[in-house]
């Protein structure tokens, strides 16, 4: 019995010694346990429930510990990001997770970025710069949730400005909210600063880059420069090796041909153009 009530530890660590009950069996009663009684049935500090049962020692009550605030004293000690982490507490949406569309995603790499521009063909993208603490971003969110509701063929990428500031850096955005929009062979169409009191710029540059078009030759994606300022930053791990210059062919210039001439032949036309001239003053 002590072993068990040892086990669930319902008593610390005490002193014991063995006596022998009336019926010559052998039981183990506590002699001395830390702030424990046997004859007051008390507990000091904790609040002890007292069962009237009978049991092994001899009549006597034994008190267990009520641990019903135990788990609630260890759950207050856990500190709220790890609770958060392990779903002791569920995590409420944060702004920019909310009125999402299957056409919206959140870029979480320069590499993704790069090729999610690449992957796109003809189709327009709009890349969303954002920040959690930017008021204008939060108050356009559901404006943006909803154009993207109405255009599924238009592919949406937001980019967290607080959480990709030296990517942000080298793309030369300093203001927000920021939107860049890119398509096809021509690559960037537009870019653009814009809140709800200016919602209207966003409005005519997906009217204007939407309708169906087929571009002549491969998606460009970034520009080169920007990729370039991409693999130069050190806090990114992103490379990009540039593509080869082909030298442009010098144009062919046009060779003059001087054919020889007979020099007998040039004194008879010499002596012709002599008697023409002869016969007009006549």
């Amino acid at each position: 019995m002590a072993e068990v009530l040892g086990k669930a530890n319902l008593f610390p660590t005490g002193l014991y010694s063995q006596k022998r009950n009336l019926e010559g069996g052998a039981c183990l009663v506590p002699k001395k346990i830390s702030g424990f009684c046997l004859k007051k049935n008390t507990f000091f500090s904790l609040k002890v429930k007292s069962l009237a049962s009978s049991s092994d020692f001899n009549g006597q009550r034994v008190g267990f510990l009520e641990k019903k605030n135990m788990n609630k004293r260890r759950f207050s000690q856990v500190p709220i990001k790890a609770q958060m982490k392990t779903g002791l507490i569920s995590r409420g949406q944060k702004w920019w997770e909310k009125g999402l569309q299957p056409n919206m995603k959140e870029v979480t790499s320069a590499q993704e970025l790069v090729d999610s521009l690449l992957n796109a063909g003809d189709k327009l993208v709009v890349v969303d710069f954002f920040s959690p603490g930017c008021g204008g971003c939060k108050a356009l969110h559901p404006k943006i949730c909803q154009f993207a509701e109405m255009n599924p063929d238009v592919q949406f990428l937001q980019v967290n400005y607080e959480e990709h500031k030296s990517m942000c850096y080298s793309l030369n955005v300093h203001v927000l909210p920021f939107f860049r929009f890119y398509r096809g062979a021509q690559g960037r169409v537009c870019s653009f600063s814009c809140t709800n009191a200016t919602i209207k710029k966003f409005k005519d540059a997906l009217a204007k880059h939407t309708p169906d078009r087929c571009s002549l030759g491969p998606t460009k994606g970034l520009e080169e420069k920007e990729l370039m300022a991409l693999s130069a930053n050190k806090d990114l791990p992103f490379h990009y090796t540039p593509k080869p210059v082909k030298p442009t062919p010098a144009p062919m210039h046009e060779e003059t041909l001087v054919s020889k001439q007979d020099p007998s032949h040039s004194k008879r036309r010499d002596s012709e153009e002599k008697s023409l001239i002869g016969a007009g003053r006549r």
